[in-house]
Parts: C-alpha cells; sequence; structure tokens
C-alpha cells in the first residue's frame, strides 16, 4: 500500500516538474518574442523618418519610397512569426533598394540626418539578428522539450502546442543551387 502511493507521489511530482518546465521554456520564447517585437516597432518609428529624408532629396523615386511606406504597414499588421518573418523579409529587401538608392545621390550621403539615420537601423538590425537567434534558439528549446517522451505526453495533455520560428530571408531563393563561375 505505501509503495503505492509511493509510486503515485512520484509520478506526480514527475508530471508537475514536467509541466512546470513546459510552462518556463514557453514563457522564455514568448519573452524573447517580445524582444523581437520591440526592437520592430523602433524600427518601424525609424522607416518615415528614413523616407521623409530621402524624399527631400529623391523625389521622384516615389515607387521605392511609397513600396517601403506599404510594407511598412503590413509589418506592422502581422501577428504570428511566419507572417511577420514574410513582411519583414520584404521590408528589408525595400530598404536595400532605398539604400541602393542613396549611392546615386552623394548630397544626400554626406547628409549628417541621414547618416545618423543609417547607423540606427545598422544597430537596430544588429539588435533584431540577435534578439531573433534568441528567439529561435528559444522556441527550438522549447519544440524539443514539447516533442520528447515522456514530455510529449504531458504536453498533448496540457495543450502545450508547438511555436513557429521567426526565419528572415526568402527561404526558396536561399536554398536554391549555388552556382560557381570559372
Amino acid at each position: 500500500m505505501i509503495a503505492g502511493l509511493a509510486g503515485v507521489a512520484v509520478f506526480l511530482l514527475i508530471l508537475i516538474w514536467i509541466y512546470n518546465r513546459l510552462v518556463r521554456l514557453r514563457y522564455a520564447a514568448r519573452s524573447a518574442w517580445s524582444d523581437i517585437d520591440v526592437h520592430l516597432r523602433k524600427r518601424y518609428e525609424l522607416v518615415p523618418n528614413l523616407v521623409k529624408t530621402v524624399q527631400g532629396y529623391a523625389a521622384h523615386e516615389r515607387d521605392t519610397l511609397t513600396r517601403v511606406t506599404d510594407l511598412r504597414a503590413a509589418a506592422m499588421r502581422a501577428s504570428t512569426p511566419g507572417e511577420k518573418a514574410k513582411a519583414e523579409t520584404g521590408l528589408a529587401e525595400t530598404l536595400r533598394s532605398l539604400f541602393a538608392l542613396v549611392e546615386a545621390y552623394p548630397a544626400l550621403k554626406a547628409d549628417a540626418h541621414f547618416q545618423d539615420l543609417m547607423k540606427q537601423t545598422r544597430e537596430l538590425e544588429d539588435n533584431i539578428e540577435y534578439a531573433r537567434r534568441y528567439y529561435n534558439a528559444s522556441v527550438r528549446d522549447y519544440n524539443v522539450a514539447t516533442d520528447v517522451f515522456p514530455a510529449r505526453i504531458v504536453a498533448g495533455a496540457f495543450a502545450f502546442a508547438p511555436m513557429e520560428f521567426f526565419e528572415l530571408g526568402n527561404p526558396d531563393k536561399e536554398r536554391g543551387p549555388v552556382g560557381i563561375a570559372f
């Protein structure tokens, strides 16, 4: 009888330990996502300043400036990591084309305000990359923990669903064949 109660007690302790571990990992991943969100919001606030500054020098580049503004709005509306990643990839590509335009405007490149905005943008991009790596590591740890035995049983019983990674870039383009020219 006592051995049976001890066995049940050990089982319950293991169940509680697994459940609490999954909760901690889920909150770590959510917290990491919050960090990404903070950096992305800072970037969203910076984009209108970039557009306004470039507009002053390159007003006839309206298509690119409009596309940057539209993609910023789309990225702000996205809610899941997958949607955000897709929107952010488009925004990043368009920002790169905006920065390529700057090469044609030496006066803009020399503008102190624009240089400051570029520095802030670089710092934000670095911060986003670090936060993305931390988030993806947290999601990996969480997803692995919910998928291994016996935690998988606990995860299923308490609806611990897998989380999405935050992957920037175009996976089809990045995973395509590598061309080498001699």
